[in-house]
């Protein structure tokens, strides 16, 4: 039975991988790595015929629809292609048409890495817009897509209906300026330009579609009443004469050989072109021998994806840097020889623990094979030893703090060099910068670069010290270390308005190790103010839901700290709020003792939304499935705690079920 838990392992894995990248615009994983967790469960099923199901992943598109926008039924349904990563599986496709079909030809067009649309027109005018959802059911994002320049508002042939299939993106050099902006300004910066691209389609405030400059390609026509085409390249010409932007530079092929040769000349150039590609697709010409050719349960047959592996290179390590960071965690880092990688000058990587470089054996002066986690963070994979050079020595992580000078010690049973000095000032930093940021006191404006400069120059030296920096606002615009009067003005202003905050953010910006913003509002929600969570006892901790032994250690020890409670001290002489206000939300008990799972997409409310209800009414929220669960609160595509609730028996409500529960 290892087989069939195997696949059931893999068909929760991508279920939750598809939740990250289809709906939340955050995939944790590569394109590469996701295809081959995909590629292991195709096989194991069809190995395996007994244990497949109807609703595998493998059998359904990823998406669903986002809850704030306007559902939309596909007229035709937007399917996936069939994925392939070997030029032995390019030709047998090819050679497969080419046996099955009349002197078929083939388009090979640059796979466009965005977010896919269908757009509509009545008798020439675009009137709706819609993603690609589960493939059945899109949303609407119209309003959003008429903020595309790109998108033709009307046509001049005026056709009855038309529908297109196009792919909305972001140029390279528009989501670096973006990401220039909100390091200027200390905002989030965004890991890949298809991921912020997929948001801003699906913002609800059309402005930020705009000011973003989103782009799109045209790919294919779906509907055209009152015309008719023979073929793919056809449509896409004349789509073109209509004042669409159609798939750039797609290439006739009329052999295996010469697809390949049109995917190897994509491969070569993808790091030049302006935009992301994440492979190259082949696609039979000739629409009615696609209409032959039929589909599978999931995928035409009549086209295929080729993906292109991660672009690696050759590199060597000229020196190895520690950096500390704001829980005085050592992490060391490779300084590279500069090598152009997917697109962008590489020249560090990071080299995670001191275990990490002893299993990959890397020493100062080696070869090494590097490439980018998902075409973005640059990764050392391994050494190349028969090219070491004879000098070459193994590295270890000093024993002392490089910053301050502190003794390092490992973590006990961990893998973790943390300093152990209580004056770090690389610590200090990069526990301002934590603060500060968006998952803590949301502070706009003070970034990083910021945040550096203030403290170098000596206005802070640590969190307490921002609420007294208005005193000094005159000096701060001659120095124009934080820039002129609007930006020092804009700084004090979002440092007053974060005294504001419930205490779930200040208990989140003080960086308690192990304690995140899910364990902070716990804590804001079952205690009335900072006092009395700084006055609780193991006993009261280790009973929340999801607290352990490590975590509740941690957080007796930060609020045991003499300095922890002068610093608060001083955050209340400057009017931060300490008081739970989870708490004078709170209507009746009518939760106590019940713990409740949130899971999925619910109809009506977010997940927060959700949480806020069942603590006013004295309920916890935990992140775990266990025996002691109450609820399980599941809304559209639930994931692995939906089943681990029917395996333990734990009762399933929907959020109508929640609503009723209030309601009586």
């Amino acid at each position: 039975m290892e087989v069939k838990k195997r696949i059931e392992e893999l068909r929760k894995l991508i279920e939750y991988h598809n939740e990250r990248y289809y709906n939340q615009d955050d995939p944790e994983i590569t394109d590469y790595e996701y295809d081959q967790i995909s590629l292991e469960l195709r096989r194991l099923e069809k190995e395996y015929p007994e244990f497949a199901v109807a609703d595998s992943p493998t059998q359904k598109v990823g998406g669903s629809s986002k809850r704030e926008l306007r559902k939309v039924q596909h007229d035709v349904p937007v399917v996936s292609l069939q994925d392939v990563f070997s030029k032995e599986d390019v030709y047998s496709f090819v050679n497969k048409m080419i046996q099955e079909l009349s002197e078929p030809t083939f388009i090979v067009e640059k796979k466009i890495d965005g977010l896919s649309v269908v757009l509509r027109y009545n008798d020439g005018s675009f009137v709706e817009g819609i993603t690609r959802g589960d493939g059945i059911i899109g949303e609407s994002v119209y309003e959003n897509l008429l903020e595309i320049q790109n998108v033709p508002k009307s046509i001049p042939q005026k056709y009855p209906y038309l529908e297109v299939r196009g792919e909305v993106y972001m140029t390279n050099e528009t989501f670096e300026r973006i990401n220039r902006k909100q390091e200027e300004v200390g905002g989030k910066i965004y890991q890949t330009a298809r991921n912020l691209a997929a948001g801003t389609l699906r913002q609800l405030d059309s402005a930020i579609v705009k000011e973003r400059n989103l782009d799109i390609f045209v790919f294919n026509l779906e509907i055209c009443q009152g015309r008719e085409f023979a073929s793919h390249s056809e449509s896409l010409n004349w789509l073109k004469s209509q004042g669409f932007h159609v798939s750039p530079d797609f290439c006739v092929c009329k052999t295996a050989d010469e697809v390949w040769e049109a995917i190897s000349n994509i491969g070569n150039s993808r790091w030049s072109l302006p935009f992301g590609i994440d492979g190259a697709v082949v696609k039979v010409d000739s629409l009615s021998d696609r209409a032959r050719l039929g589909m599978t349960s999931k995928v035409p047959r009549w086209a295929v994806a080729y993906k292109y592996p991660p672009e690696q290179k050759e590199t060597t390590v000229e020196n190895i840097e520690v950096q500390v960071g704001r829980t005085g965690r050592l992490t060391p880092l490779a300084i590279l020889k500069s090598v152009r990688l997917a697109g962008t000058t590489v020249s560090r990587a990071t080299l995670h623990n001191q275990d990490y470089i002893d299993m990959k054996d890397i020493r100062i002066g080696d070869t090494v094979i590097i490439q980018k986690a998902g075409d973005i963070i640059p990764e050392v994979l391994r050494s190349i030893p028969e090219k070491r050079p004879p000098e070459a020595q193994k590295y270890m992580i000093p024993n002392v703090c490089p910053k301050c000078g502190a003794p390092a010690a490992r973590e006990e049973n961990g893998v973790e060099i943390r300093c152990t000095g209580t004056d770090c000032f690389a610590q200090a930093i990069r526990g301002v910068i934590y603060f500060a940021s968006k998952d803590a006191m949301n502070i706009e404006g003070l970034g990083p670069s910021s945040v550096e400069a203030l403290m170098t120059d000596g206005y802070i030296k640590d969190i307490a010290d921002l609420y007294s920096l208005k005193n000094y606002r005159e000096e701060l615009i001659n120095k124009g270390i934080i820039g002129k009067e609007k930006s020092v003005d804009n700084l004090i202003k979002a440092i007053d308005k974060s005294k504001e905050n419930d205490i779930d953010k200040l208990i989140t910006g003080f960086g308690i190790r192990n304690v995140g913003k899910q364990t902070a509002r716990v804590l804001a929600a079952n205690f009335r103010d900072l006092d009395s969570i700084m006055e609780a006892k193991y006993d009261q901790l280790i009973t929340l839901p999801d607290f352990g032994d490590i975590m509740v250690q941690d957080i007796l020890s930060f609020f045991a700290r003499p300095t922890v409670h002068t610093l608060i001290d001083r955050l209340k002489e400057s009017g931060v709020n300490m008081v739970s206000r989870a708490l004078d939300k709170k209507k009746d008990d009518r939760f106590s003792g019940k713990t409740f799972v949130l899971t999925g997409t619910l109809p009506s409310m977010t997940r927060d939304e959700a949480t806020e209800i069942i603590q006013m009414y004295g309920g916890k929220v935990s992140g775990s499935v266990s025996k002691k669960t109450s609820y399980v609160l599941a809304g559209e595509d639930a994931g692995s705690k939906l089943v681990k609730a029917r395996e333990l028996g734990v009762a399933i409500i929907s959020e109508e079920d929640l609503k009723s529960m209030v309601e009586n």
